[in-house]
């Protein structure tokens, strides 16, 4: 009993760090380029944020300061959510 209790917790360890990874983060910042073809925005901070195929871009364009929920995702960050800042 004591060792399958002593594997279940290796593998537990083994597998937490994982989950950092996958935590969605946020960062306010301006748009500089919203480029529709590749679905993707780059803002003011200098990195391209990834959109879904059914993003809406209404009211997207350069200069707008947006809120940005993204989770990264195999180095590329992909936009979670996204709310405009007034």
């Amino acid at each position: 009993m004591r060792i399958l209790i002593a594997a279940l917790l290796a593998t537990a360890s083994i597998f937490s760090p994982l989950n950092s990874w996958a935590q969605s983060a946020d960062v306010e910042a301006t748009i500089k380029t919203v480029d529709v073809k590749s679905l993707s925005l780059t803002l003011d901070d200098g990195k391209i944020y990834k959109v879904p195929e059914e993003f809406n871009f209404e009211g997207l364009k350069a200069g707008v300061k947006v809120l940005v929920f993204y989770t990264v995702v195999d180095g590329n960050r992909v936009v979670d959510d996204l709310e405009i800042v007034q």
